[in-house]
């Protein structure tokens, strides 16, 4: 990706808040390389108001100063309505995330063949042949995005998501006094249904009576789920970052996931929360996939894998690994 960019004039579009990982990811990288790097972008609470702030700069933006045009986070929104203005430049996105396949297969929005389903689909393979070059953050979805929506595998060049180092690294805290001498586990998500909430809690409740554990679920959980309750089990609906790299510190295991095993999507991604459990030196564990192999495998310290899908197999894990403690 970087080499494309070395020596030249950039220009960095985004719609995601420019907080945002993987936007402080990619413009650092662009930035070690390039001459020059300009970013469009805003930290506007509404995303609504982000996208036209964005429209708006770009609008009345002249192109001709830039040699690479780098457009981040949804170019789904960017690459149909402003490639006109950059035809004669080098273009690379980042296809982080498939219209099609979020709203159709993950979360469920539309009906695989419905007309909604079909436009969504075309946006994805349009947005693609537009471009120079497309980053991935897994080979595995890169494979997916050649299959699906004809993506020259030439143009294909993988970035894996990293952690913020600045606030996810090791450190050791003694544990509040409710989790001393327990095998403390944490799972914290979004709540997104590829994560497989519903199998992390129906493995904590096959768990909950077993007086040396303890668990920690950070998310919003909504009413659907069946929440296990015991004294050992502990829920927070949000925590800051500072405050979540505190907890995951007093953890002796992590849930990674991603667990749901019927989003095929799941089986193409690293979870995010790999890597700050890494950064942190922290045991692990992950659904046995493709993507997470491609960086992870049993023979690192404090790895481990499980089925997808199986709460049994998760909580045995689990006993398992305490046990080995």
């Amino acid at each position: 990706m970087m080499e494309e960019c070395r020596n030249k004039r950039v220009l960095f579009v985004t719609t995601k808040n420019l907080d945002y990982l993987r936007n402080t990811q990619e413009i650092d990288l662009l930035k070690e390389q390039s001459d020059q790097v300009y970013v469009i972008g805003s930290n506007k609470k509404s995303y609504p108001a982000r996208l036209l702030s964005v429209y708006m700069r770009l609008l009345f933006l002249s192109m001709k100063k830039f040699d690479v045009v780098f457009v981040g986070f949804a170019p789904q929104l960017i690459m149909p309505l402003f490639h006109f203005k950059m035809k004669k430049k080098y273009v690379i996105i980042d296809f982080f995330i498939s219209v099609y396949d979020t709203l159709v297969f993950d979360r469920k929005k539309f009906k695989p063949k419905s007309v909604a389903a079909k436009l969504v689909k075309r946006l994805d393979t349009k947005t693609i042949q537009k471009a120079d070059k497309v980053i991935s953050d897994t080979k595995a979805h890169g494979e997916y995005f050649t299959k699906e929506f004809g993506l020259e595998p030439q143009k294909l060049e993988v970035l894996y998501l990293k952690a913020d180092t600045r606030i996810y690294y090791p450190r050791e805290n003694e544990k509040p006094e409710r989790m001393q001498n327990r095998f403390t586990v944490l799972y914290f998500g979004s709540v997104l249904p590829l994560q497989g909430l519903d199998i992390i809690l129906e493995a904590v409740e096959l768990l909950k009576d077993a007086p040396q554990f303890h668990f920690i679920i950070v998310g919003p959980i909504q009413d659907k789920y069946i929440r296990p309750k015991s004294s050992n089990i502990e829920y927070h609906v949000w925590l800051s970052q500072e405050e979540l790299a505190e907890y995951i510190s007093y953890s002796d295991l992590c849930l990674a996931g991603h667990f749901n095993k019927t989003i095929q999507k799941a089986k193409r991604t690293i979870p995010g929360k790999a890597y700050i459990y890494r950064a942190m030196d922290k045991p692990m564990i992950l659904g046995e996939n493709a993507a997470n192999h491609e960086l992870y495998s049993e023979q690192m310290q404090g790895i481990y894998f499980v089925e997808m899908g199986n709460p049994n197999a998760l909580a045995d894990k689990i006993r398992t690994i305490a046990g080995n403690e």
